[in-house]
Protein backbone atom coordinates (compact mmCIF):
# COMPACT_ATOMS: atom_id res chain seq x y z
CA UNK A 1 0.00 0.00 0.00
CA UNK A 2 1.48 3.35 -1.15
CA UNK A 3 0.11 6.35 0.61
CA UNK A 4 1.86 9.90 1.21
CA UNK A 5 1.30 11.97 4.53
CA UNK A 6 -0.22 8.70 6.41
CA UNK A 7 -2.25 10.31 9.74
CA UNK A 8 -3.47 7.78 12.43
CA UNK A 9 -6.80 8.98 13.63
CA UNK A 10 -9.08 7.81 16.23
CA UNK A 11 -12.94 8.47 16.26
CA UNK A 12 -15.23 9.03 19.06
CA UNK A 13 -18.08 11.03 19.56
CA UNK A 14 -19.50 13.19 22.91
CA UNK A 15 -23.23 12.43 22.98
CA UNK A 16 -23.87 12.23 19.55
CA UNK A 17 -21.31 14.84 18.14
CA UNK A 18 -18.39 13.16 16.04
CA UNK A 19 -14.63 14.10 17.22
CA UNK A 20 -11.95 12.83 15.58
CA UNK A 21 -8.49 12.57 17.12
CA UNK A 22 -5.00 12.79 15.33
CA UNK A 23 -2.79 10.59 17.49
CA UNK A 24 0.08 10.15 14.75
CA UNK A 25 1.76 11.17 11.79
CA UNK A 26 1.67 15.27 12.53
CA UNK A 27 4.08 18.04 13.95
CA UNK A 28 3.18 20.48 16.21
CA UNK A 29 2.82 23.69 14.27
CA UNK A 30 4.93 26.17 15.35
CA UNK A 31 3.93 29.31 17.94
CA UNK A 32 4.64 30.94 20.90
CA UNK A 33 0.83 30.72 22.22
CA UNK A 34 -2.04 27.77 21.62
CA UNK A 35 -4.19 30.99 19.37
CA UNK A 36 -0.86 31.46 17.13
CA UNK A 37 -0.27 27.91 16.45
CA UNK A 38 -3.92 27.29 15.36
CA UNK A 39 -3.17 30.63 12.93
CA UNK A 40 -0.17 28.85 11.59
CA UNK A 41 -1.80 25.82 11.25
CA UNK A 42 -4.81 27.01 9.74
CA UNK A 43 -2.66 29.54 7.12
CA UNK A 44 0.42 26.35 6.08
CA UNK A 45 -1.30 23.63 6.82
CA UNK A 46 -4.68 23.77 5.81
CA UNK A 47 -4.23 20.10 3.67
CA UNK A 48 -4.51 18.48 7.21
CA UNK A 49 -8.15 19.98 7.76
CA UNK A 50 -9.05 19.22 4.20
CA UNK A 51 -7.76 15.87 3.73
CA UNK A 52 -9.36 14.64 6.45
CA UNK A 53 -12.27 16.65 6.78
CA UNK A 54 -13.24 16.96 3.30
CA UNK A 55 -14.86 14.09 0.95
CA UNK A 56 -13.99 11.24 0.28
CA UNK A 57 -11.90 10.63 3.24
CA UNK A 58 -13.83 12.61 5.86
CA UNK A 59 -17.72 14.40 6.02
CA UNK A 60 -19.60 17.30 6.60
CA UNK A 61 -20.69 15.76 10.21
CA UNK A 62 -17.17 15.53 11.96
CA UNK A 63 -14.32 18.08 13.52
CA UNK A 64 -10.97 16.88 14.00
CA UNK A 65 -8.69 17.72 16.58
CA UNK A 66 -5.22 17.70 17.04
CA UNK A 67 -3.15 17.23 20.64
CA UNK A 68 -0.10 18.77 20.63
CA UNK A 69 3.06 19.50 23.68
CA UNK A 70 1.36 22.35 25.79
CA UNK A 71 2.85 25.77 25.56
CA UNK A 72 2.15 26.50 29.30
CA UNK A 73 3.88 24.82 31.98
CA UNK A 74 1.16 24.15 33.87
CA UNK A 75 -0.68 21.97 31.36
CA UNK A 76 -0.57 18.35 30.20
CA UNK A 77 -1.49 18.29 26.35
CA UNK A 78 -2.50 20.99 23.68
CA UNK A 79 -5.25 20.49 21.68
CA UNK A 80 -6.55 23.02 18.43
CA UNK A 81 -10.03 21.89 16.95
CA UNK A 82 -10.55 22.14 13.44
CA UNK A 83 -13.92 22.34 11.74
CA UNK A 84 -15.65 22.64 8.36
CA UNK A 85 -15.50 26.24 8.07
CA UNK A 86 -12.89 27.16 10.75
CA UNK A 87 -10.28 26.03 13.39
CA UNK A 88 -12.35 27.07 16.36
CA UNK A 89 -10.41 28.52 19.91
CA UNK A 90 -12.07 25.68 21.74
CA UNK A 91 -15.10 23.37 21.62
CA UNK A 92 -16.67 21.50 24.16
CA UNK A 93 -18.14 18.51 22.48
CA UNK A 94 -14.23 18.09 21.12
CA UNK A 95 -12.03 18.48 24.39
CA UNK A 96 -14.08 15.84 25.85
CA UNK A 97 -13.53 13.70 22.92
CA UNK A 98 -9.59 14.39 22.92
CA UNK A 99 -9.37 13.68 26.77
CA UNK A 100 -11.18 10.47 26.45
CA UNK A 101 -9.19 9.10 23.59
CA UNK A 102 -5.78 10.83 25.37
CA UNK A 103 -6.44 8.51 28.83
CA UNK A 104 -8.16 5.63 26.83
CA UNK A 105 -5.41 5.29 24.06
CA UNK A 106 -2.25 5.98 26.98
CA UNK A 107 -1.14 9.53 25.11
CA UNK A 108 -2.26 10.48 29.23
CA UNK A 109 -2.00 8.03 32.46
CA UNK A 110 -5.31 7.31 33.74
CA UNK A 111 -5.76 7.90 37.27
CA UNK A 112 -8.58 5.90 39.15
CA UNK A 113 -11.09 6.87 40.06
CA UNK A 114 -10.27 10.84 38.96
CA UNK A 115 -7.82 12.11 36.35
CA UNK A 116 -6.74 15.64 36.27
CA UNK A 117 -5.97 16.94 32.61
CA UNK A 118 -5.20 20.58 32.13
CA UNK A 119 -5.91 21.02 28.55
CA UNK A 120 -3.96 24.28 26.60
CA UNK A 121 -6.25 25.56 24.10
CA UNK A 122 -6.41 28.65 22.18
CA UNK A 123 -8.73 30.16 24.03
CA UNK A 124 -6.83 29.58 27.56
CA UNK A 125 -6.46 26.75 30.04
CA UNK A 126 -9.38 24.61 30.42
CA UNK A 127 -9.25 22.01 33.85
CA UNK A 128 -10.60 18.64 33.12
CA UNK A 129 -11.79 16.01 35.41
CA UNK A 130 -12.28 12.93 33.90
CA UNK A 131 -13.89 10.04 35.96
CA UNK A 132 -12.06 6.80 34.99
CA UNK A 133 -13.24 3.25 36.63
CA UNK A 134 -11.76 -0.17 34.98
CA UNK A 135 -9.54 1.08 32.44
CA UNK A 136 -12.05 3.73 30.58
CA UNK A 137 -12.92 7.53 30.81
CA UNK A 138 -16.65 7.28 31.85
CA UNK A 139 -17.09 11.10 32.14
CA UNK A 140 -15.52 14.18 31.28
CA UNK A 141 -16.17 17.58 33.07
CA UNK A 142 -14.18 20.75 32.48
CA UNK A 143 -14.40 24.50 33.98
CA UNK A 144 -14.44 26.66 30.82
CA UNK A 145 -12.77 29.65 30.12
CA UNK A 146 -14.50 33.01 31.10
CA UNK A 147 -17.75 33.15 28.98
CA UNK A 148 -19.79 36.37 29.02
CA UNK A 149 -22.05 38.37 26.93
CA UNK A 150 -21.45 40.80 24.18
CA UNK A 151 -24.89 41.93 22.98
CA UNK A 152 -28.60 41.75 24.61
CA UNK A 153 -31.59 42.29 22.85
CA UNK A 154 -30.67 43.53 19.25
CA UNK A 155 -33.26 43.19 16.85
CA UNK A 156 -31.61 42.28 13.09
CA UNK A 157 -33.13 42.00 9.83
CA UNK A 158 -33.14 39.13 8.14
CA UNK A 159 -33.72 39.25 4.48
CA UNK A 160 -36.95 37.38 3.95
CA UNK A 161 -37.64 36.55 7.10
CA UNK A 162 -38.46 39.71 8.90
CA UNK A 163 -36.71 41.25 11.99
CA UNK A 164 -35.66 39.09 15.09
CA UNK A 165 -34.83 39.84 18.72
CA UNK A 166 -31.31 37.86 19.20
CA UNK A 167 -28.03 38.23 21.92
CA UNK A 168 -24.38 37.32 21.14
CA UNK A 169 -22.71 35.49 23.71
CA UNK A 170 -19.18 33.97 23.83
CA UNK A 171 -18.56 30.56 25.44
CA UNK A 172 -14.83 29.91 23.25
CA UNK A 173 -16.68 30.49 20.15
CA UNK A 174 -19.41 33.48 19.34
CA UNK A 175 -22.94 32.30 19.28
CA UNK A 176 -25.76 34.33 18.02
CA UNK A 177 -28.95 33.13 20.10
CA UNK A 178 -32.66 32.90 19.35
CA UNK A 179 -35.19 31.61 21.14
CA UNK A 180 -36.34 28.76 19.44
CA UNK A 181 -40.30 29.42 19.24
CA UNK A 182 -39.46 33.64 17.79
CA UNK A 183 -38.81 31.52 14.59
CA UNK A 184 -41.24 28.73 14.95
CA UNK A 185 -39.64 25.64 15.50
CA UNK A 186 -39.71 23.38 18.10
CA UNK A 187 -36.38 21.66 17.75
CA UNK A 188 -37.54 18.23 16.71
CA UNK A 189 -35.59 15.95 14.54
CA UNK A 190 -37.72 16.28 11.68
CA UNK A 191 -36.25 19.93 11.90
CA UNK A 192 -33.14 19.39 11.34
CA UNK A 193 -32.52 20.85 7.67
CA UNK A 194 -34.93 23.24 8.21
CA UNK A 195 -32.97 24.88 10.74
CA UNK A 196 -29.37 24.69 8.97
CA UNK A 197 -31.27 26.98 6.76
CA UNK A 198 -32.84 29.37 8.91
CA UNK A 199 -30.00 28.87 10.84
CA UNK A 200 -26.98 30.26 8.39
CA UNK A 201 -28.84 32.72 7.56
CA UNK A 202 -29.21 34.42 11.06
CA UNK A 203 -25.26 33.48 11.25
CA UNK A 204 -24.93 35.94 8.24
CA UNK A 205 -27.44 38.70 9.32
CA UNK A 206 -26.27 39.03 12.54
CA UNK A 207 -22.47 38.79 11.75
CA UNK A 208 -23.28 41.58 9.54
CA UNK A 209 -25.52 44.01 11.62
CA UNK A 210 -24.14 42.79 15.28
CA UNK A 211 -20.16 43.66 15.40
CA UNK A 212 -18.32 41.48 18.03
CA UNK A 213 -14.81 41.26 19.28
CA UNK A 214 -13.42 39.50 22.42
CA UNK A 215 -12.08 42.25 24.74
CA UNK A 216 -8.78 40.33 24.74
CA UNK A 217 -7.76 38.89 21.88
CA UNK A 218 -9.16 41.08 19.29
CA UNK A 219 -8.33 38.46 16.70
CA UNK A 220 -11.50 36.36 17.72
CA UNK A 221 -14.17 39.04 16.46
CA UNK A 222 -16.80 36.48 13.90
CA UNK A 223 -19.88 35.25 14.98
CA UNK A 224 -19.42 31.19 14.26
CA UNK A 225 -22.58 29.77 15.18
CA UNK A 226 -26.57 30.14 15.27
CA UNK A 227 -27.61 28.70 18.52
CA UNK A 228 -32.01 28.31 18.73
CA UNK A 229 -32.82 28.27 22.58
CA UNK A 230 -36.31 26.27 23.65
CA UNK A 231 -38.18 26.88 26.22
CA UNK A 232 -36.19 26.68 29.82
CA UNK A 233 -38.38 23.59 32.17
CA UNK A 234 -37.89 22.60 35.74
CA UNK A 235 -37.49 18.16 35.01
CA UNK A 236 -36.82 16.60 38.56
CA UNK A 237 -36.23 19.55 40.26
CA UNK A 238 -33.25 20.80 37.30
CA UNK A 239 -33.60 24.04 34.75
CA UNK A 240 -33.64 22.35 31.76
CA UNK A 241 -33.63 23.36 27.92
CA UNK A 242 -32.79 22.43 24.36
CA UNK A 243 -31.30 23.98 21.78
CA UNK A 244 -29.70 23.06 18.86
CA UNK A 245 -26.75 24.52 17.23
CA UNK A 246 -25.51 25.14 13.18
CA UNK A 247 -22.63 24.75 12.30
CA UNK A 248 -21.06 26.11 8.99
CA UNK A 249 -21.29 25.61 6.51
CA UNK A 250 -25.07 24.19 7.24
CA UNK A 251 -24.84 20.91 9.87
CA UNK A 252 -26.16 20.63 13.16
CA UNK A 253 -24.26 20.12 16.16
CA UNK A 254 -25.58 16.54 17.53
CA UNK A 255 -24.72 17.00 21.31
CA UNK A 256 -25.80 20.07 23.27
CA UNK A 257 -22.74 21.97 22.68
CA UNK A 258 -20.31 22.51 25.15
CA UNK A 259 -18.94 26.05 23.87
CA UNK A 260 -22.44 27.26 22.99
CA UNK A 261 -23.77 25.82 26.48
CA UNK A 262 -21.49 28.10 27.80
CA UNK A 263 -22.33 30.81 25.99
CA UNK A 264 -26.22 30.53 26.77
CA UNK A 265 -25.07 30.10 30.76
CA UNK A 266 -23.60 33.35 30.38
CA UNK A 267 -26.60 34.90 28.93
CA UNK A 268 -28.87 33.45 31.52
CA UNK A 269 -26.85 34.23 34.44
CA UNK A 270 -27.11 37.57 32.71
CA UNK A 271 -30.42 37.88 32.60
CA UNK A 272 -30.78 37.00 36.39
CA UNK A 273 -32.44 33.56 35.13
CA UNK A 274 -29.10 30.96 36.52
CA UNK A 275 -27.41 31.26 39.60
CA UNK A 276 -23.79 30.44 40.95
CA UNK A 277 -23.58 26.67 41.72
CA UNK A 278 -27.45 26.28 40.03
CA UNK A 279 -27.60 23.10 38.04
CA UNK A 280 -28.48 23.22 34.23
CA UNK A 281 -29.51 20.58 32.31
CA UNK A 282 -28.78 21.27 28.06
CA UNK A 283 -30.37 18.73 25.85
CA UNK A 284 -29.67 18.22 22.17
CA UNK A 285 -31.56 17.71 19.04
CA UNK A 286 -30.89 13.93 19.84
CA UNK A 287 -32.32 14.27 23.37
CA UNK A 288 -28.74 13.61 24.41
CA UNK A 289 -27.46 15.55 27.89
CA UNK A 290 -24.63 18.24 29.02
CA UNK A 291 -25.09 18.77 32.78
CA UNK A 292 -23.54 21.91 33.68
CA UNK A 293 -23.47 24.83 36.70
CA UNK A 294 -21.72 28.19 36.74
CA UNK A 295 -19.13 27.69 39.38
CA UNK A 296 -18.38 31.50 39.71
CA UNK A 297 -18.32 34.87 38.21
CA UNK A 298 -15.11 36.56 36.56
CA UNK A 299 -14.03 38.76 33.87
CA UNK A 300 -12.62 39.36 30.31
CA UNK A 301 -11.08 42.35 30.46
CA UNK A 302 -13.51 44.58 31.65
CA UNK A 303 -16.37 42.80 30.85
CA UNK A 304 -18.50 40.52 33.62
CA UNK A 305 -18.54 36.69 32.77
CA UNK A 306 -18.76 33.47 34.26
CA UNK A 307 -17.01 30.26 34.65
CA UNK A 308 -18.91 27.37 33.23
CA UNK A 309 -18.43 23.73 34.15
CA UNK A 310 -20.02 21.28 31.12
CA UNK A 311 -19.99 17.80 31.67
CA UNK A 312 -20.53 14.82 29.11
CA UNK A 313 -19.24 11.62 27.97
CA UNK A 314 -17.57 10.45 24.66
CA UNK A 315 -16.85 7.19 23.33
CA UNK A 316 -14.45 6.02 20.80
CA UNK A 317 -15.44 4.72 17.51
CA UNK A 318 -12.47 2.79 15.80
CA UNK A 319 -8.91 3.75 14.94
CA UNK A 320 -8.42 4.12 11.10
CA UNK A 321 -4.81 5.59 8.86
CA UNK A 322 -5.66 8.03 6.22
CA UNK A 323 -3.00 9.26 3.80
CA UNK A 324 -3.09 10.14 0.10
CA UNK A 325 -2.43 7.82 -2.88
CA UNK A 326 0.07 9.85 -4.94
CA UNK A 327 -2.30 9.45 -8.57
CA UNK A 328 -5.25 10.42 -5.91
CA UNK A 329 -6.42 13.51 -8.11
CA UNK A 330 -8.11 14.54 -5.28
CA UNK A 331 -5.34 14.83 -2.12
CA UNK A 332 -7.10 17.71 -0.53
CA UNK A 333 -10.65 16.30 -1.12
CA UNK A 334 -13.57 17.98 -2.21
CA UNK A 335 -16.67 19.61 -1.37
CA UNK A 336 -20.28 19.61 -2.75
CA UNK A 337 -23.06 21.11 -2.25
CA UNK A 338 -25.55 18.08 -1.99
CA UNK A 339 -24.27 17.52 1.68
CA UNK A 340 -21.75 20.84 1.99
CA UNK A 341 -24.39 23.38 1.84
CA UNK A 342 -23.42 26.85 0.34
Amino acid sequence: MKLDRVITVVGAHAEGEVGRVITGGVLPPKGRTMFERMINLERDSSWLRNMLLFDPRGSVNAAVNLITPPIREDADIGMIVMESDYFVPMSGSNLICTVTVALEAGIIPMVEPETIVRVDTPAGLVEVRAECINGKCRRVSFRNIPSFVMHRDKMIEVAGLGSFRVDVAYGGMIYCIINAKDVGVTLARDEARDLIGLGERIKAAAAAQLPSMHPENPSIHTINQTEFAGPMEIIDGIKTSKNAVVVSPGRLDRCPCGTGTSARMALLHARGELAVGEQFRHTSILDTVFDCRILETAQAGAVPAVIPEVSGRAWLTGVSHYGVDPEDPFPEGYRLSDTWFA
